[in-house]
């Protein structure tokens, strides 16, 4: 008996890194997978569909069920495609992973309006738009008066939730999807779906074009040292978000290697405070208490 058996689960940008992780182990650990994967390089240019039938089919090998989707989830049409996708296939859809990503990284002053726009689309509005979809499939079960226990894992980044030179689009696209998800998690309790993201830290496509991080990320050379970097150690996390009956909510996890641990929002620390409005004097003197 799998962790996820029964379980029908969507995973876009699957066709490889951590994406085809993720998909490997909900098939080993008995759920049906949707691999979404339109194929691009890593700056979003291009298309190499075969890449999530690659996985499919080696899904499909081990003896698990898997279907190929090849659909933009940038795009609202391709969206809803995804979420058919999963129903015709399968029949129902109890899980969506919302992993797929580009990097176009660049200081901020040299970016381009393409740069942003195209990572922004990517990352936030291809969480938006596949969430949106399940959403309205989930609510509509809900009504029809089935018992739903949905889940929804994001992708966030430390490049958003702690920040990183060189990334302002990517750093904006995760913070908003990190912020997103709590929003989400409140939003739609009341059909039965669970919303958290991760933080992952691994040896992908992304971190070893990520400033400061390509020698760190490299495997070990003695092959009997654990691989702290290797992107299969993040999938566990997934799948346990996956599970039927796992309790977390709203929540954002960091994972590395073998580290897991809990992300606190944005927090109200230090005060200074008067009764009546400020002036510019009076906050020149008092405002070095917060750091400013």
């Amino acid at each position: 008996m799998g962790t996820l058996d029964g379980r029908i689960a969507i995973i876009t940008g699957a066709g490889r890194g951590i994406g085809r992780e993720h998909a490997l182990l909900f098939a080993s650990e008995g759920a049906k997978v949707v691999i979404n994967d339109l194929g691009g390089a890593l700056d979003g240019s291009g298309d190499d569909r075969s890449a999530a039938q690659q996985v499919a089919d080696e899904i499909i090998a081990m003896g698990g069920e898997a279907v190929a989707n090849t659909d933009d989830i940038t795009s609202w049409e391709g969206g809803k495609r995804l979420v058919d996708t999963a129903l015709e296939a399968f029949g129902d859809l109890h899980v969506l992973v919302n992993n797929a990503g580009i990097l176009r990284d660049r200081v901020h002053i040299n970016m381009t309006e393409s740069d942003w726009d195209a990572v922004i689309a990517v990352h936030l509005k291809g969480h938006f738009v596949p969430t949106r979809h399940a959403a309205a499939y989930w609510r509509e079960q809900t009504k029809a008066g089935a018992e739903v226990k949905a889940s929804v894992i994001n992708t966030s980044s430390t490049s958003g939730l702690l920040g990183n030179p060189g990334q302002s689009n990517y750093g904006a696209a995760k913070a908003g999807i990190a912020a997103f998800s709590v929003i989400l998690a409140a939003e739609l309790s009341r059909y039965g779906v669970r919303v958290n993201s991760i933080a992952p830290n691994a040896r992908t496509r992304m971190t070893v074009e990520t400033p400061g991080l390509a020698d760190i990320v490299q495997a070990p050379s003695d092959a009997s040292v654990f691989d702290a970097w290797d992107p299969a150690n993040i999938s566990p996390l997934v799948a346990y978000l996956a599970t039927e009956n796992c309790p977390a909510t709203g929540q954002c996890y960091y994972i590395l290697g073998g580290q897991v641990r809990l992300f606190q929002p944005w927090t109200l620390t230090e005060t200074i405070e008067k009764d009546g409005r400020w002036t510019v004097e009076e906050l020149q003197a008092e405002m070095s208490k917060l750091g400013g």
